[in-house]
């Protein structure tokens, strides 16, 4: 697992030019420049598979990033230039923040043997020293934690619910090397995630920078992820309309924002949306290129293959020395791990009661339609939405909160017909 830091990212040409001094690194330099992340600000994750790698790339300031990462580097490799010509990535916060995400033992390389590093390091507790340097330069410095290194032990953990959140859960594990058993009362995707298509489309905020970023960079990992789920994405693009006269300038205030790399967020006229809608929509939109339409059905299939799914329902959690126990039923227990996700929706509500502290849920109901045939649509929202399914389209849907009843309606199923049409 790598984590890079870049204030300034190369394009995907600068990068092959530039690499292509060492043909010996040709097939990770394919690799990496084939899967080339955007550089908008923000995080990026790099699946590099071949390798047995996951890159993420953080654009912008390093102490920021160092302060935003959660991680425990065991090698650092410090690239930034010497202090007198980049001081932003030697100041005694950067320092600071390098040695608190280090793990115990970790060693440290870099180019630069000013000594400011050098007792910027020393301060930090790292022990270092002048070695060789290469090419031209005459030394360079290395450096180490004393602690030893004690690798931690792969937690159990447990995930309540086989739907999509569920499985991305189980599919993110994975890749971690840490295998999960999951509980789910019915079947995967019992739930919302029964349905035959869903969107996959980002929180809009144009005055929230933080929670805009967050969800931009979200749909860059989920547009990957989809589309490298075999038969999961069933339409490219969706189509937002305006719901309030307001939104027109709100579309604009966010194409413009700098989180979303170029082409993905479009403010287009009456005239193109009509074009992309395939019918008159009487205005004009925003066109998320970024965003699709996925099958369900493929990602459970795929995210869940080879899971350990247990046909059991959780009734309640305990907490006991440290460890979750999951009781069943009939007061089995169904199992002791270290840690629990609940991905059931509303039915997490109860197992969270008297656990503090605990996120308020409400529940809301929505029910939605569908039907096949040779319909086509591309993917739109505008309050309600349309959605190809790969066989028809789905469509709807309403939002009833406090409404936990999931009897299909045929009075819901007629005001999904109205906002349709």
């Amino acid at each position: 697992h790598i984590f890079s830091i870049e204030g300034f990212p190369l394009t995907a040409a600068e990068a092959a030019r530039a690499l292509g001094a060492w043909p010996e690194l040709a097939e990770a330099t394919q690799a990496l420049i084939e899967n080339w992340p955007s550089a908008t600000p923000g995080f990026h994750r790099v699946d590099l598979p071949g390798f047995d790698a996951v890159l993420d790339l953080a654009v912008g300031d390093a102490a920021w990033a160092l302060e935003q990462w959660s991680g425990a580097a065991d090698a650092w490799f410090l690239d930034g230039f010497s202090p007198a010509l980049n001081p932003g990535m030697w100041s005694p916060e950067v320092m600071a923040l390098v040695a608190a995400r280090s793990a115990p033992g970790a060693r440290l390389a870099t180019f630069t043997v000013a000594g400011a590093v050098r007792r910027g390091l020393v301060e930090q507790g790292f022990v270092v020293e002048k070695r060789p340097g290469h090419g031209r330069k005459r030394e360079r410095l290395e450096a180490q934690l004393p602690s030893a290194f004690a690798p931690a032990p792969i937690p159990s953990i447990a995930v309540i619910g086989a739907g999509v959140a569920g499985a991305s859960v189980v599919r993110a594990l994975r890749d971690q090397g840490v295998r999960t058993v999951v509980f789910e009362a019915e079947r995967p995707g019992a739930g919302g995630s029964g349905f035959p298509a869903a969107l996959v489309t980002p929180r809009l905020d144009a005055g929230d920078a933080d929670i805009a970023s967050l969800h931009a960079q979200a749909l860059e990992r989920a547009g990957h992820l989809y589309a490298a789920t075999p038969d999961a994405v069933t339409g490219h693009g969706v189509l937002q309309l305006p719901q309030a006269p307001r939104d027109t300038a709100r579309f604009d205030k966010i194409a413009r924002q700098s989180i979303w790399a170029e082409g993905v967020m479009v403010v287009v006229d009456e005239d193109a949306a009509a074009t992309l809608a395939g019918e008159a929509t009487g205005q004009g939109g925003l066109s998320m290129q970024g965003a699709c339409a996925v099958r369900p059905a493929a990602v459970l299939s795929d995210w869940l293959g080879d899971a350990d799914i247990r046909s059991e329902r959780v009734t309640r959690l305990e907490r006991t020395d440290g460890r979750w126990r999951l009781i069943g039923e009939t007061d089995a227990v169904l199992a002791e791990v270290d840690a629990v996700v609940m991905a059931a929706g509303w039915g997490s509500a109860a197992l969270l009661e008297g656990h503090n502290p605990a996120p308020r849920l409400s529940p809301v109901r929505g029910q939605a339609d569908w039907v096949e045939g040779d319909v086509g649509v591309h993917s739109m929202a505008w309050g309600g939405y349309a959605v190809p399914t790969g066989k028809g389209i789905l469509y709807g849907a309403t939002h009833d909160r406090g409404d936990i009843d999931t009897t299909p309606r045929d009075d819901d199923s007629a005001r999904n017909l109205a906002t349709l049409r």
